[in-house]
C-alpha cells in the first residue's frame, strides 16, 4: 500500500508510505517533521520523507525510514530505522534536527571572506587612505 499526504496547504515536503502504515503514524510523523522545518531562521526546505514498515515478521526493526531534502542549496539525507513506529518517527526527528542545525549554520555565510574579494575589501573602500 502506497499513499501520499495531502493537506489543505500543499506542503514543501512531502510524506510518503509503504507498506502497512497507519494514518495515525503518518500524522505523527507529519507533526514532527513540521516541528523540524518550519522553523524561523532555516533557509527553504523542500523533500521528500518515505516511511516504509517491512511485511516480514521476522525483521529485528520492521519500520525504516529515509528523508531526502534540500535546505536552502545543500542537499541532506536522513536515514532511520526502529522496531516501531512511533520510535521511529522520534529517531527520525532527531536525526532531521541534528542535520537541518548543522545546516542552517553552515549555510550562513553568504558573503565571500575579505581575503576572496568579499566586503571589506581595500578595494570596496571608497576612502583613500594616502590622502595627497
Amino acid at each position: 500500500m502506497t499513499s501520499d499526504d495531502t493537506r489543505n496547504t500543499a506542503p514543501t515536503v512531502l510524506l510518503r508510505s509503504d507498506g502497512d502504515v497507519d494514518e495515525e503514524i503518518l500524522a505523527y510523523a507529519r507533526s514532527k517533521i513540521d516541528a523540524v522545518v518550519d522553523r524561523p531562521g532555516l533557509p527553504a526546505v523542500s523533500g521528500v520523507v518515505r516511511i516504509m514498515h517491512a511485511a516480514t515478521h521476522h525483521a529485528e526493526r520492521p519500520w525504516s525510514a529515509t528523508a531526502d531534502l534540500r535546505i536552502g542549496r545543500r542537499h541532506v539525507v536522513v536515514l532511520a530505522e526502529e522496531a516501531t513506529g512511533p520510535e521511529l518517527v522520534d529517531h527520525l526527528q532527531d536525526r532531521l534536527r541534528r542535520q537541518t542545525d548543522r545546516t542552517a549554520h553552515n549555510t550562513h555565510r553568504t558573503a565571500a571572506p575579505p581575503w576572496r574579494g568579499g566586503p571589506g575589501t581595500p578595494s570596496d573602500d571608497k576612502t583613500d587612505p594616502h590622502p595627497a
